[in-house]
């Protein structure tokens, strides 16, 4: 497949996982289940991090970590929807794996978007240390906090399947 294409797939599907997941995660924080875009969400966010790995790279970056952590959360919280249906701390594993996987999607938006948008570019030349960019990074982590903090306070589904 040509890398240009694959690059296009792989952010309309980071794009899509991130719409959907924006959208679970108000369904957690308001005790709303919602089957199929939770569905979208975990497939399109586990292709994501799934896909990461065939850009092809000589050595180990940091995405890549990032993508493997990714997955360490998905898969659980795969099973705790749909095989566990949410019952007893399976709510929990749930809960922790979209909001973190979510956030951890958002978290390389904002690097990208700082990378690729020419406006946020000039202000965050590095993408690393620079005021805007920390202070977007820390504004995402803060947000995504304070919404697992009420998913696990609001969000008790009597079952999801």
């Amino acid at each position: 497949m040509d890398s240009q294409i694959f690059t296009l797939f792989h952010v309309i599907i980071s794009l899509v996982g991130i719409l959907s997941g924006v959208i679970v995660a108000y369904g957690l924080v308001t005790d709303r289940t919602m089957p199929v875009l939770t569905a979208i969400f975990l497939v399109t966010t586990i292709a994501t991090s799934v896909a990461g790995f065939f850009f092809h790279r000589d050595h180990i970056l940091p995405s890549h970590i990032l993508a493997i952590i990714s997955l360490l959360l998905l898969v659980p919280a795969t099973y705790a929807a749909y095989l566990q249906n949410l019952r007893r701390s399976w709510r929990g594993v749930y809960i922790v794996g979209a909001v973190a996987s979510l956030y951890f999607n958002v978290f390389v938006l904002i690097i990208q978007s700082f990378q690729k948008i020419p406006l946020l570019h000039a202000l965050a030349p590095t993408g690393s240390t620079e005021p805007a960019f920390a202070a977007s990074q820390g504004a995402a982590l803060l947000l995504f906090i304070v919404i697992g903090v009420v998913a696990f306070r609001r969000f008790r589904p009597a079952i999801f399947s």
